[in-house]
């Protein structure tokens, strides 16, 4: 599409509001019964002992998630290290010790392997900011024993697409937001126009939407990271022009996230080989990078290939049934799909034909609906049909604008069902939402613009 094209689109999109849901006049749907999850068992679970500067001198506790065994921490200065016994029992120290209290409360420092990457139990002094969440293995100690592959999370469907006013945005709230609501995947497309800017985050074009560099981005979550020592995300990257996968290595260094990258011990990973969330969380490997095309893992290891990792339902969906069918990678073996996580997309598209081209926008005036727990075209629903033809729910629930729904947070009520666990919704999300306009007769209206400018533009090819 010719500069003067995308710039007039630009200027469209611009002046385009995005539409929130007004919460007072959600519904609050009761939850259905919950999915039952079974937990997959582990050889082995890694238990951290840590030793505590308190006024009676040192102690040892120790935090065994084998049996969801969380003991309380007090103190600053924190000295640990880790060991691999499948069936640790606490030592006599911190079974006697009367200021040690043991609970499924909260925690106060984790730590994992000395920053030389030693696998032996070298005592090591851990600087790291105070936690600002207490609750371990993203929110709910009933996750810490079971794999990664095991586990549903909700996938903000291009994360960093949250400019206000800009109708080619597909979340409302920045990422940090999306963090504290309870997103645990972050999903975005990365553009190279050149060398000197390195990589950006484009929306389909750096004419059209352009939100900043990916270091800048990475920087972001890096913070929140290091505040929430005890959460497990994923980031799936989209490598648009097809760079070589040595092009990540920069802005994930300069952003400081290289300490929290997970490398799997073996390629082409299947639901066994993935660790549990407190292995990962002991370990502080806590960040699952994902990237679709020319992933290299003997040049970058942690740099995944996507589609070795996971599959994915219908990329871009149009259809609000959202069939559970594997679409990417192509002909891939059912038997071979059964064995590896999944990606259900679930961020319904409108498909126009103007002048023989085809062209996808979302498809605003469902969101309510195709985010809901149940209901034809519903998120609920989607998982429900997605579990009974693969027999466990998807792994990563991709949506726009997480916050729409049939009441606020309803996508974690759905990924807390196929967990088996509860979901508070108090958690999500946010008063922005409140603020934001959420009128039918004005997305129609924006829409019918849309589109006819789109024509215009069109025309001028």
């Amino acid at each position: 599409m010719p500069p003067s094209i995308i710039s007039l689109l630009s200027i469209f999109l611009a002046a385009q509001p995005i539409f929130a849901q007004d919460p007072s006049s959600s519904e609050d749907l009761a939850s259905p019964t919950p999915i039952s999850r079974s937990s997959l068992t582990s050889s082995s679970i890694s238990t951290a002992s840590v030793s505590v500067a308190t006024p009676s001198g040192p102690q040892t506790v120790v935090l065994d998630y084998g049996s969801i065994l969380v003991t309380s921490v007090v103190g600053e200065s924190v000295v640990g290290g880790t060991s691999n016994n499948s069936t640790a029992a606490p030592s006599s120290a911190s079974a006697s010790s009367s200021s040690q209290s043991t609970s499924t409360g909260s925690l106060v420092a984790i730590t994992g392997v000395n920053p030389a990457g030693s696998s032996k139990a070298t005592a090591t002094t851990s600087s790291r900011p105070r936690p600002s969440n207490t609750r371990p293995c993203n929110g709910h100690a009933e996750l810490c024993n079971r794999k990664l592959s095991n586990v549903t999370m909700v996938v903000a469907h291009n994360s960093p697409f949250a400019v206000p006013h800009n109708a080619a945005s597909n979340q409302v709230y920045p990422v940090l937001d999306q963090l504290e609501n309870g997103i645990r995947g972050l999903q975005f497309e990365t553009h190279y126009p050149n060398a000197t800017a390195g990589l950006q985050l484009c929306h389909t074009s750096c004419d059209l939407l352009n939100v900043g560099t990916l270091e800048s981005y990475l920087t972001t979550v890096r913070g929140w990271l290091d505040t929430h020592p005890y959460e497990v995300i994923a980031i799936m990257m989209g490598n648009d022009n097809h760079v070589p996968p040595t092009t990540y290595i920069e802005p994930f260094q300069n952003a400081g996230m290289l300490q929290y990258l997970y490398t799997p011990p073996k390629p082409n990973a299947t639901l066994d080989d993935w660790p549990t969330l407190a292995q990962m969380i002991l370990l502080n490997k806590r960040v699952v990078v994902m990237l679709d095309y020319l992933a290299n893992q003997t040049e970058v290891p942690w740099l995944l290939d996507e589609f070795s990792y996971e599959w994915q339902t219908p990329f871009s969906p149009t259809d609000p049934a959202f069939p559970c069918t594997a679409q990417r990678p192509s002909n891939q073996d059912d038997e071979v799909s059964r064995n590896k996580m999944y990606m259900a997309n679930h961020n319904l598209n409108i498909e126009l034909e103007l002048l023989g081209l085809n062209v996808l926008i979302p498809a605003y005036t469902l969101l309510d609906e195709v985010n809901a727990v149940s209901g034809n075209g519903s998120l609920g629903r989607n998982v429900d049909n997605c579990t009974a033809m693969w027999g466990r729910p998807p792994n990563w629930l991709l949506v726009d604008y997480y916050n729409f729904g049939d009441f606020n947070g309803s996508v974690f009520q759905v990924a807390a069902d196929a967990n088996g666990i509860s979901y508070d919704r108090n958690d999500c999300c946010g008063s922005a939402v409140a603020n934001a306009a959420a009128d039918t007769d004005i997305h129609k209206l924006a829409l019918s613009v849309f589109t006819a400018i789109l024509s215009v533009c069109l025309l001028m090819l």
